[in-house]
């Protein structure tokens, strides 16, 4: 009988995940400054590219912690955040709604990161890796703040922006519309008045 896994081994196995996912952001990254319009937002990109190479190095450090070789997991999950990403980079949207299509998919990225570091701070202080525990928390506390900031963004501008230009003023539209009766209803409505009229009268002739 195969021996089991152990948590050290599930905990070692999302550790190489991570090291794969951070790699794979550190080639979107660029893309999606590219695509961004907002010099604010392109600044960001640029800062947090800065910043995932430099959980990338943490990462190596945490396998040395370890005592392990350094090595990645091919990370399903973060493929497939980032193809969702793609696909969006390549609608025909204007400006402002690429940008806040681009916040969009970088938050789901931060938000994959924020629960997989999450997870892995807690299990490296279970197990004991005080070390690597401390390590993998800078990295979950720069995914906060990153995504704190596209939030900042989003709602600093670019999702009014964006608003606005999907409704663009256009007078008195905003006013309730004026309901007018069609000439059937009024003919309806005619026909019952004569009714009751008719009514009315042949009851006091009575």
């Amino acid at each position: 009988m195969a021996e089991m896994g152990t948590l050290h081994d599930a905990f070692l196995d999302e550790v190489r995940d991570a090291y794969d996912a951070e790699k794979q952001v550190t080639k979107a990254l660029p893309k999606m400054a590219k695509a961004a319009s907002s010099s604010e937002l392109r600044n960001a990109f640029a800062a947090h590219l800065e910043e995932t190479r430099g959980q990338i190095a943490r990462l190596e450090e945490v396998f040395g912690a370890l005592g392990e070789k350094v090595r990645g997991k091919h990370c399903d999950g973060m493929a497939g955040i980032i193809e969702e990403g793609k696909s969006a980079m390549e609608e025909d949207f204007d400006d402002s709604t690429m940008d806040a299509a681009l916040i969009a998919s970088a938050q789901r990225v931060e938000h994959y990161e924020m629960a997989a570091y999450g997870t892995l701070v807690a299990w490296a202080r279970a197990l004991g890796h005080t070390a690597a525990a401390d390590l993998l928390e800078e990295t979950l506390d720069e995914e906060k703040a990153a995504d704190s900031k596209l939030s900042a963004l989003a709602e600093g501008g670019i999702n009014r922006e964006a608003a606005e230009a999907s409704h663009p003023a256009e007078g008195d539209n905003d006013a309730p519309p004026t309901h007018k009766m069609s000439s059937a209803a009024r003919g309806a409505g005619k026909t019952v008045k004569k009714s009751a009229k008719k009514g009315a009268t042949k009851g006091r002739k009575r």
